[in-house]
């Protein structure tokens, strides 16, 4: 939604995972909604990237229980959901919360979704989304596959809307679909920054974070799916969420910035980085200065009650 007339708004997200695939989309949508609250961004897309229907589910939700059940002056937030011919299986950081009852017998969460039909078309719903945006007010962040946002470049004029609306791309990982991550990588019009496995790995989530500063709450569905992912207790990767904090704040000295260069996807997946003047890729580095206040934001702000849902503004007169 944009604030015409009342000055920009905060940076409008766009967020892209592979929910379900690692626990660290999951924290780093809380993450999102954390900054929300502190009218930091506006989460203005979230869709996912592999074919799962449960995925979405999931991510509706956790957006159901951050910003609240829609009606009357808000609409049910969607849910964008990349499809397949098959679809891939039920990951049971995702499956567990949505199976989670309460005492009544019903689930615990409050679920939109219950068929393919019930979620958007995430290549409209980005276009769309970014359309909306004051120029040069969105980031776009992509955990996973590019298969998403290289559909998005195959739409008319989207190259243009894509280097007047978003200021920067940042990517914590590119994943299984390698042709559309080097079409991505090739044709993407803004600046791509890429937030490294080991970036992700020099700054764990701590585990002890889920048992002390989410206990506000007896039932989180992102407690639910860090449970389910792997025995407790374990420190769980941040790339989605060091990915996250630089579309955020990328003014703030939270990383270091390689020179330009040149990202590349090797046939096996991997990520090859060649410096060089012409380019227009970077890398984000790790600051070990940083260490200690990056993790205290990144429990802060995954943790943070929810504020329900930011207000519209409409033009004045």
């Amino acid at each position: 939604m944009q604030f015409q007339g009342q000055g920009k708004p905060p940076v409008g997200v766009v967020f892209d995972s592979d929910m379900g695939s690692a626990i660290d989309s999951a924290l780093a949508l809380a993450m999102l909604y954390g900054l929300q609250g502190k009218n930091t961004i506006r989460l203005i897309s979230v869709s996912v990237n592999r074919p799962n229907l449960k995925a979405a589910e999931y991510c509706d939700i956790v957006t159901r229980f951050y910003l609240g059940e829609p009606g009357g002056f808000f609409a049910p937030t969607p849910i964008g959901l990349a499809l397949a011919a098959h679809m891939e299986p039920d990951a049971p950081m995702v499956a567990a919360p949505l199976a989670r009852q309460n005492a009544e017998g019903q689930p615990q969460y409050s679920c939109g979704i219950s068929k393919l039909n019930d979620t958007a078309d995430p290549v409209a719903q980005i276009r769309n989304a970014l359309t909306s945006q004051f120029d040069q007010n969105a980031a776009v962040v992509l955990k996973g596959a590019a298969t998403n946002l290289a559909g998005v470049l195959d739409l008319p004029g989207a190259r243009d809307l894509i280097l007047r609306k978003a200021k920067f791309l940042c990517a914590a990982a590119f994943g299984r679909d390698v042709p559309a991550a080097r079409k991505l990588l090739a044709e993407w019009p803004t600046a791509i920054v890429y937030a490294g496995p080991e970036v992700g790995d020099a700054l764990p989530f701590p585990g002890a974070s889920i048992e002390k500063d989410f206990a506000w709450s007896p039932a989180h569905p992102i407690v639910d799916a860090y449970r389910a992912y792997k025995p407790m207790p374990y420190d769980a990767p941040s790339c989605a969420m060091t990915a996250v904090l630089h579309a955020a704040r990328p003014a703030e000295p939270d990383f270091g910035l390689s020179d330009a260069g040149t990202l590349a996807v090797l046939d096996d997946g991997r990520i090859r980085f060649t410096p060089g003047a012409e380019g227009k890729h970077r890398q984000l580095i790790f600051d070990a200065a940083q260490k200690d206040k990056i993790i205290q934001l990144y429990t802060e702000l995954a943790s943070a009650k929810p504020a329900g849902r930011p207000a519209r503004f409409r033009p004045k007169k």
